[in-house]
């Protein structure tokens, strides 16, 4: 869906994901590799303080990768 709606809209779209081959199969354009399938954008077991950064940090990397022309399918790691 993210492909449509960047390929209709012109509104580029960011999928953060933990399984990174199933995005690469359904096409996404701009991956962002998610922590963990129970909490693919944080780590609770870390504590408030050290959740919030690697939230924090992945982010910044999503939006990174929003501002960021692509011509094909880029998994944007740390």
């Amino acid at each position: 869906m993210g492909r449509e709606i960047e390929r209709v809209a012109g509104i580029p779209v960011v999928q953060i994901a933990t399984i990174i081959p199933i995005m690469l199969t359904v096409g996404a354009n701009r991956i962002v590799p998610g922590i963990a399938i129970p909490h693919p954008t944080g780590d609770p077991d870390l504590g408030p303080e050290r959740d919030r950064a690697v939230r924090e940090e992945l982010v910044m990397r999503s939006l990174g990768a929003l501002a960021t022309d692509v011509a094909e399918q880029t998994v944007f790691e740390k």
